[in-house]
């Protein structure tokens, strides 16, 4: 984090010294604007509602497998930066907000999808749902598994058993 600079930014997009600041006045400016950017970035590779569309199990662990195979095989930079902006939002109560409101985005099509799914509880199993791609993903991009990325098919297993366990239902 002691990276991410007014000046630093302006040298890595090749703009004049002065043009972040010009953007982003203030130090919180400059986190909300790469938690921002970020969640634009995250939205491209996760594409919530084109993955999370089934209200099937076995539909919803597909898409969600597909969504962290993507991730994990090819942006595991985000998530990194992800994570060295959520413990900055620990440090910053105003980024906290609004970084929580940035992730509103991915949970909110979770919940809906849970609902569909017939929960009993959609917002306690897309909690249960975040908490596991999140293990998953840490565990792959940083963790002691990032030289083990699972294939999609163990993703989409994983994450079958999982509803499958909240849900009652046959999945997978």
């Amino acid at each position: 984090m002691r990276g991410l600079t007014h000046r630093a930014v302006d040298e890595r997009a090749g703009l004049p010294q002065g043009s972040t600041s010009n953007h982003a006045r203030t130090r919180e400016a400059l986190l909300k604007a790469a938690v921002r950017r970020l969640a634009e970035l995250e939205a491209r590779v996760l594409a919530p509602g084109e993955l999370l569309t089934s209200s099937d199990p076995d539909g919803a662990a597909a898409g969600l497998a597909r969504a962290l195979h993507r991730y994990l095989t090819g942006s595991t930079d985000l998530l990194v930066c992800r994570y060295e902006l959520a413990l900055e939002a620990t440090r910053r109560p105003a980024l906290r907000t609004f970084y929580d409101e940035a992730g509103r985005r991915f949970r909110e099509p979770l919940v809906a999808l849970m609902t569909a799914a017939g929960s009993a509880e959609p917002e306690r199993h897309a909690l249960s749902v975040v908490a596991w791609a999140e293990g998953m993903m840490f565990a792959c991009a940083a963790g002691s598994y990032h030289r083990a990325v699972p294939t999609e098919q163990e993703l989409r297993t994983g994450c079958a058993e999982l509803l499958r366990g909240m849900l009652g239902t046959r999945a997978g």
